[in-house]
């Protein structure tokens, strides 16, 4: 049986962004590796396996939407094209709340739309129950 690997893939260019999602994991206990990448096309390389390195399948991507290079949008359209990408989960965590944002990201396929609090403690709370659940609680397809 295949071990189904249990790290986290957050997509997101915003530093501070970033280091309050970490800290939020660290709080909650999470122990998880979090590889982080800062633009769409690099979650891509991930995901797919760029430069000979092998294709990362991760427990869940954390996936902001208005990202440089590729949008998170166009992440995961190609994510859900992908046979072996196409039930990873997939969350939309975001500053939009914009009905065409949310429509968009369930029509291609996200699993989740977290609209990131504005409040350090609220923000704090949904991305480690994010977290929690997506990496651990939640059972992946087995291939």
């Amino acid at each position: 049986m295949m071990t189904i690997a249990k790290q986290i893939l957050l997509v997101e260019d915003n530093p501070n962004d970033e280091e309050l999602t970490l800290r939020a994991f660290k709080k909650a206990g999470l122990t998880n590796e979090v590889i982080v990448v800062r633009d769409g096309q690099a979650a891509v390389d991930v995901l797919f396996g760029a430069a000979g390195r092998p294709p990362l399948t991760p427990a869940v991507v954390l996936l902001d939407l208005k990202l440089p290079k590729l949008s998170g949008l166009e992440v995961l359209k190609q994510v859900r094209a992908n046979p072996r990408t196409r039930l990873l989960p997939v969350v939309i965590l975001t500053s939009s709340n914009q009905d065409r944002d949310v429509l968009e990201g369930y029509s291609n396929g996200c699993n989740s739309y977290v609209v990131k609090p504005v409040a350090f403690e609220q923000f704090v709370a949904a991305v480690s129950t994010l977290g929690l659940y997506w990496a651990l609680t939640n059972e992946l397809p087995r291939s």
